[in-house]
């Protein structure tokens, strides 16, 4: 099933009762109105139906048994900062039996293993931004998806960053001097807020899988907790900035990240992908990604199951 991303950027109070995730409005609250009305103004989601929830207002209150009930139910909780950037990511710590014997298979993983996954996402994530680039701008890719095909075990000629500077270049060909940076200009507001939602989803799948998100088959930042699912989310970001394009050529002004562009963007977690030849919802197939990259760490595949554009 379809998980629910939920985005909260005006106050609120969110508490839980009977497995549902009650939501009240401050305003309502102190209003001078009868009873009757307060209790039509309050919403109630079922945690089982949750799978994202974003905390964008600094007048929100959450209850400690509404945390608990969520991440019980794997749900990834996102908090952003003053500027509506998302800073912090709370995760569940178990979400699967067999959780040892995975962490132990995650753990011995060899070396040379780790290259040839990190092998296949460069590959992938090389063609699915070449398929980005020709289904935009309609332009001629052959010299990225030659790049895709000769990428090493462990991309020693780090093709990633060659394919990169060639795809920025051409993404954003209306934005003169446009650098792909946290802090540039936008739409890099945009690709930040995209990304961040999009690791989300991966960092709840790989938790779900049983996996470590921290140790990561390419990423290893000392104060990174999340470097599997920077190595995971790598071909999914294609899929992101493509929307920002979209989101671009519809003419409407991104300069500010707005409440539009965020429910825009918050439907990430359902854009359809095709990955095995059928077509699935983004969350859906980041699960099917995490427990191949399981079946690859337990000896039960060779190969990492991607999408493709």
């Amino acid at each position: 099933m379809i998980k629910r991303t939920l985005c909260f950027s005006n106050p609120a109070y969110l508490s839980v009762k009977n497995e549902q995730l009650v939501i009240k409005l401050p305003e309502v609250e102190k209003a001078d109105m009868p009873d009757i009305l307060k209790k039509e103004a309050i919403r109630t989601i079922p945690v089982e139906d949750i799978g994202v929830v974003v905390l964008d207002n600094k007048q929100i209150t959450i209850t400690q048994s509404a945390i608990e009930v969520m991440l019980e139910n794997n749900c990834a909780i996102i908090t952003c900062d003053s500027n509506h950037l998302p800073v912090g990511l709370m995760l569940p710590l178990c979400c699967n039996t067999t959780q040892n014997e995975r962490f132990r298979n995650q753990i011995d993983a060899s070396l040379p293993l780790q290259k040839q996954l990190w092998q296949q996402t460069i590959q992938q994530k090389i063609r699915n931004q070449a398929a980005v680039l020709q289904q935009t701008h309609n332009m001629q890719v052959r010299n990225m998806l030659a790049w895709s095909n000769i990428v090493k075990s462990g991309d020693s000629d780090n093709l990633e960053a060659r394919a990169a500077a060639y795809y920025w270049k051409n993404l954003f060909l209306n934005i003169s001097d446009f650098t792909r940076e946290r802090e540039g200009i936008p739409p890099n507001n945009l690709l930040n807020y995209g990304y961040a939602i999009l690791r989300a989803v991966v960092a709840r799948a790989l938790v779900s899988s049983g996996l470590l998100p921290t140790l990561g088959i390419h990423h290893h930042n000392r104060y990174n907790a999340y470097c599997l699912a920077d190595d995971i989310m790598e071909p999914y970001r294609p899929y992101v900035d493509k929307l920002v394009v979209e989101i671009i050529n519809s003419g409407i002004d991104y300069s500010v990240l707005n409440i539009e562009l965020k429910q825009k963007l918050l439907n990430i977690p359902v854009i359809d992908v095709i990955i095995n030849n059928q077509r699935s919802p983004l969350m859906i197939a980041v699960g099917q990604t995490t427990a191949s990259l399981y079946k690859c760490y337990s000896g039960e595949l060779r190969k990492m199951i991607y999408p493709e554009m």
